[in-house]
């Protein structure tokens, strides 16, 4: 399951009346005079931002340019999310919404894609009136030939999945770019058959892009002055590209290698690691790149070996247990890692509860992403296990989570105070024009007087005091 979206402060808010989720993203406007207006809603996870950023790309070739008025587009498209009920309940009420618009401008069509096209297919076509073409992960290229159709009058829907599309050879086109950070798709597809996950479904099997494509992409945004790009895949660790005549293999840590060895200057994430395939060549690569940044989402799930076999996870506790060890000693205890909890899947016990909760306690996560679980229709938990546990008593264990969670993470911001810290500037803190805000190679948000400092910056910070969820500091030379 991909990484959800962690919220920065270049966030943008749709300029609309209706009301959106927080982590939903808008596309933002591009002005070059092309006829026709093209409106984006990214939902979920950060593939689907990048995804979106590829669609814009396509339909500009097409004499589409991108706005943030939603009244005033001539095709509004949904990237959808099927990883939890709730984001497909959002997405169905969205559309509700986006209806009141259609019938003040009855030319306006409206599109569904990504992993909750993938997964209703027709359905929408036949369910959702309002809705003109469906399009899943795989089919983006196919878009323009759709949107003809749907001008011809009909209704149109192409949700093939494909073994080989990685989508290398399309620029994207930057939404909601602050001009300094950027995602950069290395991988597309699961091959982990994780038994609550939809996305091996949705998204397809597994396949690396060329490894040249994408350092040749960040190289790329280097030149137009952008300072930090994020690889992004299910599972990068498992990013794996061979050359067609077979003489060149690259592996996930040659690749980030490859990126990082582009310019000092550049800034380096990836996301999602997977505890069964995050290696120590991983590990030690990060360790001689100061430009890597030294934060790892590393998805638990589950601190009990029995409900990590019947989630198909390949791997029990004492397992992950080395993995989060191995990080510590080879980056060092101020490598920030962040996880994924499941409170409430199948038959979990109150004991194998107990035992996320220490899992935590061991790895003392800087952040956590943590749900009860939902029964998500198709997957392998859906097909063969009762989900059993009261939502009363999801609600409560999710909670206890979020709270033990929630001390640690703390404690980790504590312990960066009174150090001196490398901060990218990413945009204005979101209270102050007085303040600027950027991130430390933790991932964790810092904001400072901003003095004759900009974005794009590199600044160091000593910090002198929390919130708990940002650091508090001032420039120093």
């Amino acid at each position: 399951m991909s990484q959800p979206l962690i919220t920065l402060d270049f966030l943008d808010k749709a300029p609309v009346a209706d009301a959106l989720p927080a982590d939903v993203r808008v596309s933002a406007a591009t002005r070059t005079g092309r006829a026709r207006k093209l409106y984006i809603e990214s939902y979920g996870c950060q593939m689907n931002f990048s995804d979106s950023e590829i669609v814009s790309s396509i339909l500009a070739d097409e004499g589409f340019d991108t706005t943030e008025d939603l009244a005033g587009a001539d095709l509004v498209l949904l990237n959808t999310c099927s990883i939890r009920e709730k984001a497909e309940q959002t997405v169905r009420m969205r559309l509700k919404q986006i209806n009141s618009h259609k019938k003040r401008k009855p030319g306006m069509l409206v599109g569904v894609l990504g992993c909750m096209a993938e997964r209703l297919k027709s359905k929408f076509l036949e369910e959702e009136k309002i809705v003109d073409l469906v399009v899943g992960p795989d089919a983006y290229r196919d878009l323009p030939q759709l949107i003809s159709q749907v001008d011809g009058g009909q209704k149109a829907v192409n949700v093939l999945l494909s073994r080989e599309e990685t989508y290398a050879d399309i620029t994207p086109v930057r939404l909601n770019s602050n001009g300094i950070t950027a995602f950069i798709s290395i991988m597309r597809g699961c091959d982990n058959m994780c038994s609550f996950c939809v996305v091996p479904f949705t998204r397809g099997r597994e396949r690396s892009r060329d490894a040249h494509s994408i350092v040749q992409e960040a190289a790329d945004l280097v030149a137009a002055g952008y300072k930090e790009v994020t690889l992004l895949g299910q599972n990068v660790d498992s990013y794996k590209w061979a050359s067609e005549d077979g003489t060149e293999r690259v592996n996930f840590a040659q690749l980030l290698e490859r990126v990082a060895l582009i310019s000092p200057a550049l800034r380096v994430r990836f996301s999602t690691s997977h505890p069964k395939d995050i290696t120590d060549e991983v590990l030690h690569t990060m360790a001689r790149h100061e430009n890597i940044c030294k934060y790892i989402h590393l998805p638990a799930q589950s601190g009990n070996s029995r409900v990590l076999e019947l989630m198909n996870r390949t791997y029990d506790r004492p397992w992950y247990e080395e993995r989060v060890q191995a990080i510590r000693r080879i980056l060092g205890e101020d490598c920030a890692i962040s996880t994924d909890m499941i409170a409430g899947f199948c038959s979990e016990t109150e004991e194998e509860h107990q035992d996320s909760l220490s899992l935590i306690d061991f790895a003392q996560y800087d952040m956590g992403y943590n749900f009860f679980y939902s029964e998500r229709p198709g997957t392998l938990a859906a097909r063969k296990l009762e989900d059993d546990i009261p939502l009363e008593i999801k609600k409560r264990r999710l909670q206890e989570i979020i709270d033990r969670q929630q001390l640690h993470a703390r404690a980790r911001y504590a312990r960066m105070v009174g150090r001196v810290h490398k901060v990218l500037v990413e945009n204005f803190s979101k209270r102050s024009q007085e303040h600027l805000s950027g991130r430390n190679s933790q991932n964790q948000v810092v904001i400072f007087p901003k003095g004759t400092f900009q974005k794009g910056d590199y600044v160091n910070v000593f910090v002198t005091s929390t919130t708990g969820g940002a650091l508090l500091g001032e420039a120093v030379s």
